[in-house]
């Protein structure tokens, strides 16, 4: 167990589990350089497109940068690499959560190099003086989050929730659409669209399969994530991943009544899309720590043809990025296996100076 109160149970890296620093350790800008290690652990946890995880953290020794891996994009899904630069916005936000709960906070220079186009962030640190429980959750929340493909049942009193989600917002960057329940089946119309296509797409198709094969030990989908034929059904709004099993779990749900986010930005820039993977995590793990399942949705926005009617039912208000499904799952489902992760030696780098 960790020694402060402030972390979640440390996340393991392999078979090495990382313990809180001895006084005399060394530290990257300020921060004792095994904090830092946990932290990059907690928001590794973040989601990505298919759990490519596309990033690499590069410790300083006054500075944490974060880039864009370009050797974990998928040029068939994603070709422009928007949900890539999602993904590691994601990752950042966990990562200022992360640190928070250390007692750290983070001031963070986004795009700062205009000659690197993957250098996607430089964080500096500074002491907090206390952390308060809302901070402390929001960190746990982390290692509780899970992308759930399964019908959910409808959120419990989300007319209260939803405004202390909206406050969590930055609207002035981001702005979240809580679509009406009556626009679903231009949503499901929306995401077969998306899949047909993609029908004949062999580059899709074999990237999809390879982001799902059972044998990955560190990234990918796992089976025992994906939806079985039966399941999807009942959930209408979701991608068409190949068919791991005739499982046919929570048959009680008849069909999905979650609660569909769209998160949208004023313009498609790459800063545009880096902060809209900011307010995704704030979103997942809000949502987290009020005992709500989500799962993100991207594949809506991968097509000009499914995006444009998404970006139609949110009033042509911005460019819509990522739709998520909010609800409740039963209360004797079981808690999901986490999904793998990269080691840390492969996403943190320390870089030291001649």
């Amino acid at each position: 167990m960790c020694v402060d109160e402030n972390w979640p149970d440390c996340p393991t890296s392999g078979d090495q589990r990382l313990y809180w620093p001895t006084p005399f350790a060394n530290s990257v800008a300020g921060v004792d350089t095994d904090v830092l290690k946990k932290a990059v652990l907690l928001a590794c946890r973040a989601p990505s497109v298919h759990n490519s995880q596309p990033w690499h953290w590069v410790a300083d020794k006054d500075v944490v940068h974060l880039l864009l891996d370009r050797h974990r994009t998928l040029p068939a899904t994603d070709p422009p690499g928007r949900e890539a630069i999602m993904s590691c916005g994601a990752v950042l936000d966990h990562f200022r959560a992360a640190m928070t709960a250390a007692q750290w906070q983070s001031r963070i220079d986004r795009c700062p190099n205009p000659n690197d186009p993957d250098h996607l962030a430089s964080v500096e640190f500074s002491p907090i003086d206390c952390v308060t429980e809302a901070q402390r959750s929001r960190a746990r929340a982390i290692l509780h989050r899970r992308t759930d493909r399964l019908p959910f049942e409808s959120p419990t009193c989300w007319e209260l929730f939803e405004p202390v989600l909206r406050s969590t917002i930055d609207e002035d960057t981001v702005t979240l659409h809580v679509l009406s329940d009556d626009l679903r089946p231009e949503l499901i119309e929306a995401s077969q669209l998306s899949e047909a296509l993609r029908r004949d797409d062999s580059s899709y198709d074999a990237e999809l399969h390879w982001w799902t094969s059972p044998f990955a030990l560190a990234e990918g989908v796992p089976p025992s994530a994906l939806a079985s034929d039966a399941e999807r059904l009942r959930v209408g709004v979701g991608r068409d991943f190949p068919v791991a099993s005739r499982q046919d779990r929570r048959a009680g749900i008849d069909a999905d009544c979650s609660k569909i986010l769209v998160l949208s930005t004023s313009e498609d820039s790459r800063l545009d899309v880096l902060r809209c993977g900011e307010a995704l995590s704030t979103v997942l793990l809000e949502c987290t720590m009020y005992g709500m399942a989500t799962c993100t949705l991207t594949h809506l926005i991968e097509s000009s043809e499914s995006r444009d009617i998404v970006r139609d039912l949110i009033g042509y208000l911005g460019e819509p990025q990522v739709l998520v499904r909010v609800g409740i799952t039963p209360p004797l489902d079981g808690v999901a296996a986490p999904t793998p992760r990269r080691p840390l030696d492969h996403v943190l780098e320390r870089f030291t100076h001649d």
